[in-house]
């Protein structure tokens, strides 16, 4: 530990503050292995100390004190982030906001909330207070936090219907602390929320957020069977454009992903059959049937409301986004993965092209998505790794053909979204983190504002492997 870490350190010692080696480790990891490429670059990453605050006037106090002692701090929530977000690359010190988990205020359409809040219990206040709910959630519902999810998601469950986090009307309000000699407190509302929302705590501190609500259901999970890949996706689509149900999710997977990797599903299904899992809202049945039964490819398979098999699969949702990936990693270490934007109209045209291209080696995993009221496809592709020559290789085939990627083998803001600039972003931090303290590593326009793009970035002060 550095003099001026370990001086901020004993400066904050009153607070509640871990000691433990092993529990600083864990607090200093998030779910940045789902990538090997991550995984061999940051596995030995791991912070001085980390520090839990109880409300915004100790996020204050740690902030002036670290920024006294030029000691970096990287905030987390849960850590179940994929991208390296929340991983010290400096050390320093890791702001876990575990303690600030009070639901403040609930009205008709929005709550306010503490970051620390999980997605869970937030749902399960407002569904108790008035029978609401989060428009969208991870599907690590069970266990992320609403502040990880908004400074390091982007969309999920519900997107289907409204969209991702950065479409107008996703959230409301974000409150932030920024790390300055004195820390200010700041609101952003419209434009302005788009500096710090996925910004992975680089240029400020959320302490409180507005996010709105939808009606909450008793949603109706289901698991749709097809013997053809084609039919399967063209159903999830047309669902979704059917303007009468309400929909919350809709899953596509290639064959074999439901056989080889769903351990509840394997023996309803066979190891051709492409699946789509779905969220339905309960008075949308009779419509959701109907549509059904135009569908002779179709079979259903599975639901939550008239469940007959033996042993239930739990949550749909559980099967859905980033949980494909690690379902299929318990089965089978060597499956990584990619995040695709398949955009509308070509989302079809090119989802063929990849199949063509790849299958089996990189499986269809698809999110029905809604993009300026379009509905499209996100891609969360499994992908056997061998290389990581072979994985740049894959990506740029991508791109070439026009389907966009969302890097997850990359730890920065840039390269794990669109590969530019976000000047908002960039122009807060200048603002607002002036030593460049907060979450060191993670913006590349910060660190080496003419960089190319041309490989993968390497942090220079990433901490050294022992």
């Amino acid at each position: 530990m550095t003099p001026n870490v370990a001086a901020a350190k004993e400066a904050l010692s009153h607070l509640d503050i871990e000691t433990s080696d092993t529990a600083i480790r864990a607090g200093s990891r998030d779910f940045f292995w789902y990538s090997p490429v991550l995984k061999d670059r940051l596995d030995h990453v791991t912070a001085d100390f980390v520090i839990r605050p109880r409300n915004e006037a100790e996020v204050i106090e740690i902030l002036r004190t670290c920024y006294t002692h030029d000691c970096p701090v990287t905030t987390r929530g849960a850590g179940t982030g994929n991208y390296g977000q929340a991983m010290p690359l400096a050390g320093g010190c890791v702001m876990h906001l575990r303690h600030m988990d009070k639901v403040k205020e609930i009205h008709p359409g929005r709550v306010i909330t503490e970051p620390g809040v999980l997605l869970k219990d937030l749902d399960a206040a407002t569904r108790e207070h008035s029978a609401q709910e989060l428009r969208m959630f991870s599907s690590t519902w069970a266990t992320a936090t609403i502040g990880g999810f908004i400074a390091g998601g982007s969309g999920g469950v519900g997107s289907c219907t409204w969209g991702s986090l950065r479409d107008l009307g996703n959230i409301i309000r974000l409150r932030v602390v920024t790390m300055e000699e004195e820390p200010r407190i700041l609101e952003f509302r419209g434009e302005e929320l788009a500096r710090v929302s996925h910004a992975y705590g680089t240029n400020g501190i959320i302490t409180e957020i507005e996010m709105p609500l939808a009606p909450a259901y008793d949603w109706v999970e289901m698991f749709v069977a097809f013997e053809e890949f084609t039919p399967a996706m063209e159903f999830a689509e047309d669902l979704a454009n059917q303007d009468g149900i309400l929909m919350k999710l809709g899953t596509v997977f290639e064959a074999p992903i439901a056989h080889d990797y769903f351990q509840r599903v394997k023996p309803h299904v066979e190891p051709g059959t492409h699946m789509v899992g779905l969220m339905i809202a309960p008075q949308s049945m009779d419509g959701f049937l109907t549509f059904l039964g135009r569908r002779p490819e179709a079979s259903l398979i599975y639901r939550s409301d008239d469940n007959d098999w033996a042993k239930g699969p739990g949550p749909v949702f559980e099967y859905g986004w980033n949980h494909t990936t690690l379902r299929a990693l318990k089965v089978d270490p060597s499956i990584t993965y990619l995040q695709v934007r398949y955009g509308y109209p070509q989302h079809r045209d090119l989802i063929a092209k990849m199949r063509e291209a790849f299958s089996p080696e990189v499986l269809q995993h698809l999110e029905v998505l809604r993009e300026s009221g379009k509905v499209m496809f996100a891609g969360l592709s499994l992908v056997k790794f061998t290389t990581e020559e072979r994985l740049d290789e894959i990506i740029r085939i991508h791109e070439e053909a026009g389907a966009m990627i969302f890097n997850p083998h990359r730890y920065t803001l840039e390269e794990g979204g669109r590969q530019t600039v976000d000047d908002r972003q960039l122009n807060f931090k200048q603002e607002a983190d002036p030593k460049g303290l907060l979450n060191p590593g993670k913006m590349i326009a910060w660190d080496d504002p003419n960089w190319g793009y041309d490989r993968m970035y390497a942090y220079p002060k990433l901490q050294a492997a022992e």
